[in-house]
């Protein structure tokens, strides 16, 4: 008769639960700064006709769609609270902080060949609102955003996995879930009335007897 193998528990480890919550904040942080860089940044150029001639245009991040940016914030919002709230929560915070990363790529994919705020700052420039725009090019720019949306959706996939067993804010008072034993009260001075005054304020006896 041979003995059953035991299988090996599907419950991280604390070692795995603690390098989890370096990788979802190293992921996060990252993830969010290079969306908020790229959103910043030049995504398309071209040229607008103009009176003589024609005149360069370009188009950053925000003026493409400002959702990667708002998504960034979202996400990195989420990646605190993640540490402020328990249980059931915890779990809700950390989809947030997946799908804004996934929301993050999505706009960032969709505003990667978007020429549309180029030809509304030729119609601008030209004042006429069916001027075009030409020798359009595209920047990595927008691809940047793509990365850094994909490193806040692993970090989101990280706490979805791995963020029940994470500390919350307080964990380091309240390890072990017993609370923390009250500081004891210097005695009471009786030659001085304020002490007096403040003891019976709490309810207690400052002759040494019992409170109420």
């Amino acid at each position: 008769m041979t003995a059953a193998v035991p299988h090996p528990s599907t419950t991280p480890t604390p070692r795995t639960a603690k390098r989890s919550v370096g990788a979802a904040l190293l992921l996060g942080a990252a993830g969010a700064a290079l969306v908020l860089l790229a959103s910043g940044r030049t995504w398309s150029e071209g040229s607008a006709p103009a009176a003589q001639g024609s005149l360069a245009e370009q188009a950053s991040g925000q003026d493409v769609t400002a959702l990667p940016g708002a998504l960034a914030v979202v996400g990195l919002a989420a990646l605190v609270a993640v540490f402020a709230v328990r249980g059931a929560g915890r779990l809700v915070v950390a989809v947030l902080l997946a799908l804004s990363g996934a929301g993050t790529v999505a706009a960032a994919l969709t505003g990667a060949d978007d020429t549309s705020a180029l030809e509304e700052k030729a119609a601008r420039v030209a004042g006429n609102t069916q001027a075009t725009i030409g020798d359009v090019s595209h920047t990595a720019w927008p691809w940047v955003a793509v990365v850094g949306g994909v490193l806040l959706f692993l970090a989101g996939l990280l706490a979805v996995r791995y963020g029940r067993r994470w500390p919350a804010m307080s964990g380091r008072y309240e390890r072990d879930g017993t609370p923390r034993p009250s500081r004891p009260r210097a005695p009471v001075d009786p030659d001085r009335p304020e002490e007096l005054w403040k003891a019976l304020d709490r309810g207690e006896d400052p002759t040494g007897g019992a409170g109420r």
